[in-house]
């Protein structure tokens, strides 16, 4: 399969706070999305300011690097078939008022700030993304239900 990819997808805080991890991880995997890695940790502040670099110069950053660092989150990496873009469609829009029912933000957020999820928005993000969360690697695995679920 060509076009198969992994992703990094993050439960931020709130979404931890809120209950919603069993609830997120099932969506990706109803869909079809193969977890490969999977973590609950405390991000460091040298870690989130490594994430979140490319915000540096903006003026939410530190709010942005507290919020994250204020607690757990859940680091996962997710294979499949466009895998980067199926998981984006998951999550919905930045903005939860603006998400549309069905996603995770649509169905659980009420702002652009507490937006429960993060997902990797292209293949170089996606790259870079898993290999800071993940120096380890991630795992290979055979599903079963593969073939159930491409054709």
């Amino acid at each position: 399969m060509s076009d198969m990819q992994t992703t990094f997808v993050m439960v931020k805080p709130d979404g931890v706070q809120r209950g919603l991890v069993g609830e997120i991880i099932k969506r990706f995997e109803r869909k079809g999305l193969k977890l490969v890695g999977l973590k609950s940790i405390i991000p460091s502040e040298e870690l989130a300011e490594e994430h979140y670099g490319v915000h540096k110069e903006r003026p939410f950053y530190n709010g942005l690097i507290g919020f994250i660092t204020s607690g757990p989150v859940v680091a996962m990496a997710w294979s499949g078939i466009d895998a980067i873009s199926v998981a984006r469609i998951i999550i919905g829009a930045t903005n939860g008022r603006e998400a549309i029912p069905g996603t995770i933000r649509g169905d659980f957020g009420m702002d652009i700030g507490f937006n429960l999820i993060h997902g990797s928005d292209g293949e170089d993000t996606a790259s870079s993304e898993l290999a800071l969360w993940f120096p380890e690697g991630t795992m290979e695995w055979n599903r079963d239900i593969e073939g159930w679920v491409y054709e």
